[in-house]
């Protein structure tokens, strides 16, 4: 099995190459979904939560309000660090029940579509790693004009994150997503040949067929075996 990182910043484009990767049949995990899950009423993580952020993150159906949520720690670095301790085990496990789920299903290629993949350290588990990079003034720009907000609101989330050229510089791959969709596109199709290449040995014996052939090898010497020694 393959497990691809792909990762990029806010308004890099990350969603829009996620959903490309989804219509060409490529199984993907999606953690802010994931994350959605997590904050659910009454949920471990909704419990962790609101216990550190008090009732006011809460809309009038006791769900969370999380773009009210979202404003509090993208000022504050000290909550975002909290909020992200609280529910990283939460989403770990959550991600982790989602590939073993695609797994038992037989994919061999599942891409992990996080936006903290390297704060996360979830960067060791996948190979290789996608970022889908474009340059600071870009993605400002792109930000204003997506969600309609300030300045100073659009630029403390783009630093909430880590710098897109850093990641850049830890990736395997990197899209160049500074023009227009029709270049995205291209440079997507590159990328896809890529991801969906034959396996290597390693990723096949982690597939679900890799585990089927293993277990029937070692059904077939076993049975081998006793016919030998009841032979003797």
């Amino acid at each position: 099995m393959r497990i691809v990182g792909l990762t990029g910043g806010i308004a890099s484009g990350k969603s829009t190459v996620s959903n490309l990767f989804k219509f060409h049949g490529v199984a993907v995990v999606d953690a802010d979904l994931v994350a959605r899950d997590v904050l659910k009423k009454d949920s471990g993580g909704y419990n962790k939560v609101v216990a550190a952020f008090g009732d006011d993150i809460l809309q009038a159906n006791g769900e969370v309000d999380r773009p009210k949520l979202g404003q509090i720690v993208f000022s504050d670095p000290g909550k975002r660090q909290l909020l992200n301790r609280l529910m990283a085990p939460f989403i770990c496990s959550g991600i982790f029940w989602e590939i073993l789920k695609l797994w038992a299903k037989g994919h061999r290629v599942i891409v992990l579509d996080v936006p903290l993949l390297f704060e996360a350290k979830m960067d060791k588990w996948t190979k290789p790693i996608i970022v889908v990079w474009v340059d600071a003034e870009t993605q400002l720009h792109r930000l204003l004009t997506r969600d309609r907000t300030d300045e100073e609101n659009a630029k403390n989330r783009i630093n909430a994150q880590m710098a897109l050229d850093l990641k850049r510089n830890k990736a395997d791959i990197v899209i160049d997503n500074s023009g227009s969709l029709g270049d995205l596109e291209e440079q997507f199709q590159k990328v896809l040949l890529q991801v969906t290449a034959p396996l290597t040995w390693t990723e096949f014996w982690l597939s679900r067929q890799g585990a089927f052939t293993a277990l029937f090898s070692i059904i077939v010497g076993v049975v081998i075996g006793r016919k030998i020694f009841s032979a003797l």
